[in-house]
């Protein structure tokens, strides 16, 4: 499994309807380049991952069973090439819009294991939905688990007829754990086939549930699980240089607008250019923060005793705007899906967020004046790394509270070689982006600008990085300190908004004022941030 080499291949069943044309999911995604040779020790990329008794496989190659027609459609699928001793345990489905690029699990026992029978045959199937009238169209089939077991995993045949007791395997209790919906995968026409991604409700670093990379039917009506990881250790972990090695192969670029004023800057830059303390009731006497940080409390909860300021004028002005030269990307590694998985989260600094613009009707560009700019902003994207092979699998673009996810296969690749990939942060509000254009938050018409754009301007994260946070690693005195990265301050919020209103016609101030409403109420005055080891997803899982 180790030389899958991050592609996925396909055979085709006679069974299979017949696509008129050619749909993205008929080209199997391949990255730019070969991946890296990874630095020995461990279990990690060595193809092979135990949860205590049940080993597992990831399998990458497939047999077509099914096609809903159209790019609005999706394909389903089964492991095929499964190494011997191993068992199915559910199929795979995928968009048709985007190419091949899956994975699922497959399983057997440990023959060293000595607490009897993990895996067992169902022992019957129920049709739970059929994709439509025709009997050469896709049924799915809910294994019926024996006493004591459970299903993880659909099969899904091209015919009426049940699928062979044979065909997969249902897991021992013990060994999983409950499963939810994720995104629609494809729903028909009708609305009585909603297909969904599944995965381990319980996630987050501390989690145990290990996605099977199975779906669901009609939002998990059909009560599949996942599987739990029950070995106390994570063997399938990286070490420091196989982290190193992997980063540096995937490493993204990130674009600046050409308009961009606030650029990033390294922590220790941010420091040493006369960055102050501030401790309640002792306003009038600031202590400037040591170039490490080292002198910042530590610990304890953001609880209003200490906030972070620029220095005084002229010199808050110059740190305002960064420094692209120091600017150096922080990585968080930790375990995800039971040890399956590794994220690295990639974090970087901005002294300052400038303020937002908004669209209403036909004037393209309000500027918001104050509102949405603070002193300090933390922002980042997440690579996930399969432990199974190494390879990257999705990419988290986090924008501002949410962000989403995009599939290796779906990324923006660097010309220049590698397989190094592109992202693109927002204009004055750094959000960060798979591509480039404007993303409006609000839709419609109106709403607040999100400006991404090549230019000149771009953050190497691959030549400038520092691991802050993982297994074995010292960490910063700053990345402890747990107060806010720049202070609060309120200002007459409805005065902005008449401001505001005379920047547009009559006719269009009733959208503005639904705009500005729709804004949180922290973003009516300057409100520093946290750090990174305070946001939900330091632990948690990316959203």
């Amino acid at each position: 499994m180790g030389n899958c080499l991050g592609t996925t291949s396909i055979s085709s069943s006679n069974r299979a309807a017949a696509a008129p044309a050619a749909l993205p999911i008929d080209t199997l995604f391949k990255f730019p380049s070969p991946p890296p040779t990874l630095p020995p020790g461990g279990g990690f990329a060595t193809g092979e991952i135990d949860l205590g008794g049940l080993q597992l496989r990831q399998v990458t190659s497939f047999h077509k069973i099914w096609t809903a027609p159209g790019d609005l459609g999706a394909t389903f699928l089964e492991p095929s090439d499964i190494p011997d001793g191993f068992s199915m345990l559910g199929c795979y489905a995928q968009p048709n819009n985007q190419p091949l690029f899956g994975w699922v699990l497959v399983a057997k026992t440990n023959a060293a294991d000595q607490s009897g029978e993990i895996l067992k045959q169902p022992t019957d199937y129920t049709l739970v939905i059929s994709a439509n009238d025709d009997p050469n169209s896709a049924h799915f089939w809910l294994p019926t688990p024996p006493d004591g077991f459970r299903a993880v995993g659909l099969v899904v045949t091209a015919s009426p007829e049940k699928p062979p007791l044979d065909k997969l395997r249902c897991v021992r209790s013990d060994f999983t754990d409950e499963a939810e919906s994720e995104s629609l995968i494809w729903g028909d026409a009708t609305g009585n086939v909603n297909v969904y991604g599944l995965r381990p409700k319980a996630r987050g670093s501390n989690a145990k549930s290990v996605s099977v990379g199975t779906f669901t039917v009609q939002s998990n009506a059909v009560a599949l699980s996942c599987l739990f990881n029950k070995s106390s250790v994570l063997s399938a972990m990286p070490n420091q240089a196989q982290i190193e090695a992997v980063f540096r192969s995937y490493a993204p670029y990130i674009y600046f607008h050409p308009d961009e004023t606030y650029l990033p800057s390294s922590v220790n830059w941010y420091f040493s250019n006369g960055v102050l303390l501030y401790k309640k009731g002792e306003e009038s006497k600031p202590v400037r923060v040591e170039p490490d940080g080292s002198n910042l409390p530590q610990g304890g909860s953001n609880d209003g005793s200490y906030w972070l300021d620029l220095p005084v004028e002229p010199d808050a002005s110059i740190v305002k705007k960064g420094d692209l030269q120091s600017a150096e990307a922080y990585l968080h590694v930790k375990p995800v899906l039971g040890g399956s998985g590794t994220d690295i989260q990639v974090w970087v600094f901005y002294p300052f967020n400038g303020p937002a613009t908004a669209k209403v009707g036909v004037v393209e560009r309000i500027p918001l004046g104050r509102i949405g700019a603070h002193v300090g902003d933390w922002e980042h994207v997440t690579l996930r790394i399969s432990n199974f092979d190494g390879i990257l699998r999705r990419v988290y673009f986090a924008e501002h509270s949410g962000g989403r996810w995009v599939d290796a296969s779906r990324l923006e690749f660097d010309g220049g070689g590698g397989n190094r990939f592109v992202g693109y942060s927002s204009l004055n509000g750094h959000a960060t982006y798979a591509a480039a254009g404007v993303v409006m938050q609000g839709g419609g018409s109106a709403g607040i600008r999100n400006d991404t754009a090549k230019s000149a301007m771009v953050m190497d994260t691959g030549a400038r990085f520092a691991v802050v946070a993982a297994a074995g690693v010292e960490e910063p005195p700053w990345l402890n300190y747990y107060r806010k990265w720049g202070p609060t301050r309120s200002y007459d919020s409805v005065g902005e908004v008449k401001r505001l209103e005379r920047l547009v016609p009559e006719s269009l101030k009733g959208q503005l004022d639904k705009v500005v409403k729709a804004l949180p109420a922290e973003l009516f005055g300057e409100d520093g941030p946290t750090g990174p080891k305070m946001k939900n997803n330091w632990d948690g899982d990316e959203k």
